[in-house]
């Protein structure tokens, strides 16, 4: 425990010697690669653990030979998830109007399919999260921007 406290002081004091321009210019950049990761998961349809989401239910509506969509191609775009930074934060959501979606798929919750359908419980699908890519990206990221100053 008192390794990772000095080691997050040394982090600290590195960034401290860091302009506020340029800590939140890192920032931003880290945010951007974030949400690239996370929509490339999305895209490929998978957890940040890297197991596939689970696919949708078979219903009497399905027919063969029918052309499938993928799950969340409208959540996955710049428009619904966007990134914000400060000098001290980065992070990766989505926008207040589809925040409920994502977390009704993100935590398999109840929800109703329309205004006046019935309610569903929906399959536990995880949309964004951190991995071992994550992580990697994070400190290289931390490691380009520190060599330069």
């Amino acid at each position: 425990m008192g390794e990772l406290q000095r080691v997050d002081d040394w982090l600290v004091a590195l960034l401290a010697n860091l302009e506020p321009s340029a800590r939140q210019r890192m920032m931003r950049e880290l945010a951007q690669q974030l949400r690239r990761t996370q929509q490339r998961n999305i895209r490929l349809q998978r957890n940040p653990d890297g197991s596939g989401y689970v696919p949708r239910k078979v219903t009497a509506r399905t027919k063969k030979g029918r052309i499938k969509r993928q799950m969340f191609t409208k959540l996955r775009t710049t428009k619904y998830l966007k990134t914000a930074a400060s000098m001290n934060t980065a992070s990766v959501q989505f926008v207040d109007r589809v925040q409920r979606i994502a977390r009704v798929h993100h935590y398999g919750l109840r929800d109703r399919v329309s205004r006046k359908g019935p309610t569903v419980r929906y399959a536990e699908r995880r949309l964004l999260g951190v991995n071992n890519e994550v992580e990697i990206l994070t400190r290289d990221t931390l490691l380009h921007w520190l060599a330069k100053y």
